[in-house]
C-alpha cells in the first residue's frame, strides 16, 4: 500500500511541476506579445494623423468622390459598396475630345497617366497646366477601381470636412518593403448626390464656370411632357420625334465647391416679395421658361399675370407680346422676361411710317430697363446672336451713337458695335446700383452654337446624341466670352459665365427635331428643355 501511495504522490508532483512551467512560459509570452493581440481587430477605420496625411497626395475625380468620415459604420459601408456595384458603369468612349478644345476643355482619359505637377511650398500651382494635369489624374481612379496609384511626395493638405463629389472613398494604405515608394489603393463606394446636398456648405467665392459634367440618375426638376403651362412646344424635345434623352441625365459640378440642388420652394422663399427679370434674346427667353418650369416642377400652380404692370402687352400686329411677367401669390415672387435682342434702345425713326427704319442706339439701354429697373431685385442680361448684318438688315436697324447715325469707322464692324453696346449697358446698370442697393445684376455670357458643315440656312447640322463627346470638363480660369468678362470687370455687375460649360453639350440642341423644321435646316442654337439652360439657372440660384 505504501509503495502504491508514494508512486501516486510522485505523479501528482510531476503534474504540478509541469503546470508551473506552463504558467511561466505563458507569462513570458505575455510580456512580448499580449494575448489581446490575438483577438479580432476592431472594425473602426484607421485614422491617420494630419502629419501623415499631409505627405500623401490623393487625387480623386469629382465625378465619383467624397471621403468617408471616420465615424461611418461598417453596415453603411457595405450598403454603399453594394450600390456601387449595381449602379456604376461608365463608358470610356464618352470622354473623347476634339482637338480644337484640348486647350481648355478636358474630357479624355488617355492623358490620365501623366505625371502630377510639382507644387510650390505654399500649395499653389506653378501654372494652369498643373491644374489641368492634376484634374486628369482623377478619372484614373474612377475607371480602374482596383488600380494602385503611386503617392506623390509633394505636400497637399487634406480637407476631410469637405465633399468633392458624389462618391465616397475608403483609403487603404499598403507599404512596399522594397524601395521607398508607398501606394494607396482606392475602393470606390457609391454615395447619392442627394445625400451630399444635405451637407452643402455654400461657397460664395466659387468659380461656378470651372468644373465638369457628371452623370446624375435623378430626374430633372420638371418633365418635358408636363410643363406645358410655361414651356414652348418647339423647345420641348420630349414632344418631338427625338428618341434619345441621355442629355437629361447630366449635372454640372463646379470644382472645389458644391452647388446646391435647385428646389422651387427654396427659390420662392429666397425670392419672397422680390422680382427677377430676364432681359435679352431668345436664349434669355429659354432661360426664363426653364426657370418657370423649375420653380413649379412643371405642375399647374396658381399665379397672376402681371404683364400690365410692366407694359408687357400684345402690340397690334404682333403674334406675341414683347415679354411676360408672372407672380406667385404665395410668396409675392415675380418672374418676368422682356425681349431685347440687342440690349440697345431701339426706336422708330418715323412713328407714322410702317416701313420706317429704326434707330439702334448702341450707347443707350432699352427704354424698358430705364423705366422699370427700380422694380427689380435680380436682373439677368444677355445678347449676342442677333449681331449680324442679316439681322440688322431684316429688322431695318440703323446704328446710332450719341443720338446720331454712326459715322465712326471703328464701329462699323459688327463685333465692335456689339462690344460698345455690352460695355455701355453694363456701365449703365452699374451706375444704377448705388440707387438700388438691393439689386443684384448679372450679365450672362453668350450661349454657344454647334453648327457643323454650314450655318442654320446652309446645311449646318448637330446630329451628335452622345453626351460629353467633345469633353466633360472646363479647366480654364478666364471666361470664353472675353467681351462680357471685360465689360463687368471692376463693376458691381456679376458675370453669369455659361459659355465654356455649354460648349461641351453639343448633343443637347433641338437639332433636326424642331416642330417647324425644314429639310436641311437644323436648330443648333436653341436647347432642348429640360436641358442646359436649367444649369444656367442652378448657377444663378446659387448666387442669389
Amino acid at each position: 500500500m505504501k509503495k502504491g501511495f508514494y508512486g501516486l504522490r510522485g505523479k501528482e508532483l510531476s503534474l504540478v511541476t509541469i503546470a508551473l512551467m506552463c504558467v511561466v512560459i505563458i507569462m513570458l509570452t505575455w510580456e512580448k506579445t499580449p494575448l489581446l493581440n490575438t483577438f479580432p481587430a476592431s472594425q473602426t477605420p484607421l485614422q491617420l494623423s494630419q502629419d501623415s496625411l499631409a505627405g500623401r497626395l490623393v487625387s480623386i475625380s469629382p465625378l465619383d468622390r467624397e471621403y468617408v468620415p471616420a465615424s461611418e459604420d461598417k453596415s453603411t459601408v457595405n450598403n454603399l459598396d453594394a450600390h456601387w456595384a449595381s449602379s456604376h458603369s461608365y463608358s470610356n468612349d464618352e470622354d473623347t475630345i476634339s482637338s480644337q478644345n484640348k486647350g481648355n476643355l478636358v474630357g479624355s482619359r488617355e492623358a490620365t497617366h501623366q505625371q502630377i505637377p510639382e507644387l510650390r511650398n505654399d500649395g499653389s500651382s506653378e501654372s494652369q497646366k498643373e491644374i489641368i494635369e492634376d484634374d486628369k489624374i482623377d478619372d484614373q481612379i474612377v475607371d480602374e477601381e482596383d488600380k494602385i496609384v503611386p503617392i506623390q511626395k509633394e505636400v497637399l493638405k487634406p480637407k476631410p470636412e469637405k465633399a468633392d463629389g458624389n462618391i465616397k472613398l475608403v483609403v487603404k494604405e499598403n507599404y512596399s518593403r522594397q524601395g521607398e515608394e508607398s501606394v494607396v489603393s482606392m475602393s470606390p463606394i457609391a454615395y447619392n448626390i442627394s445625400t451630399i446636398d444635405n451637407k452643402l456648405e455654400r461657397n460664395q467665392a466659387c468659380n461656378y464656370a470651372k468644373g465638369k459634367w457628371i452623370v446624375d440618375e435623378e430626374e430633372p426638376s420638371y418633365s418635358g411632357f408636363r410643363c406645358k403651362q410655361w414651356l414652348s412646344g418647339m423647345w420641348a424635345c420630349r414632344l418631338t420625334q427625338r428618341t434619345d434623352f441621355a442629355y437629361e441625365k447630366l449635372r454640372w459640378q463646379p470644382n472645389n465647391c458644391e452647388m446646391e440642388r435647385f428646389k422651387g420652394s427654396e427659390f420662392l422663399k429666397r425670392m419672397q416679395d422680390k422680382t427677377l427679370a430676364f432681359v435679352g434674346d431668345s436664349l434669355g427667353r429659354q432661360q426664363f421658361q426653364s426657370l418657370m418650369c423649375m420653380v413649379t416642377g412643371g405642375e399647374e400652380q396658381h399665379f397672376e399675370d402681371v404683364g400690365q404692370e410692366y407694359g408687357l402687352a400684345l402690340a397690334p400686329g404682333n403674334t406675341r407680346p414683347n415679354g411676360w411677367a408672372y407672380r406667385f401669390p404665395s410668396t409675392n415672387t415675380t418672374i418676368l422676361y422682356y425681349w431685347s435682342a440687342s440690349l440697345c434702345n431701339v426706336e422708330p425713326l418715323d412713328e407714322k411710317d410702317q416701313n420706317t427704319d429704326y434707330a439702334m442706339h448702341l450707347d443707350r439701354p432699352p427704354a424698358f430697363l430705364q423705366q422699370y429697373i427700380s422694380k427689380f431685385d435680380v436682373l439677368v442680361l444677355n445678347t449676342g446672336h442677333h449681331w449680324n448684318r442679316g439681322k440688322l438688315k431684316t429688322n431695318r436697324w440703323v446704328m446710332h451713337v450719341n443720338g446720331k447715325p454712326n459715322i465712326d469707322k471703328k464701329l462699323a464692324p459688327i463685333w465692335s458695335a456689339k462690344n460698345l453696346t455690352i460695355y455701355s449697358i453694363v456701365n449703365w446698370v452699374n451706375s444704377q446700383l448705388p440707387k438700388y442697393p438691393g439689386l443684384k445684376a448679372f450679365y450672362r455670357t453668350i450661349s454657344p452654337r454647334h453648327f457643323v458643315g454650314g450655318d442654320w440656312n446652309t446645311g449646318g447640322s448637330c446630329d451628335n446624341t452622345r453626351p460629353m463627346s467633345i469633353g466633360k470638363e472646363v479647366v480654364q480660369e478666364e471666361s470664353s466670352d472675353e467681351s462680357a468678362a471685360g465689360a463687368v470687370k471692376g463693376t458691381g455687375v456679376k458675370l453669369l459665365d455659361i459659355t465654356a460649360l455649354s460648349q461641351l453639350r453639343d448633343e443637347a440642341h433641338i437639332s433636326r427635331y424642331s416642330i417647324t423644321a425644314k429639310a436641311g435646316v437644323q436648330d443648333c442654337l436653341h436647347w432642348c428643355l429640360p436641358g442646359v439652360p436649367d444649369t444656367w439657372n442652378e448657377i444663378l440660384f446659387a448666387q442669389i
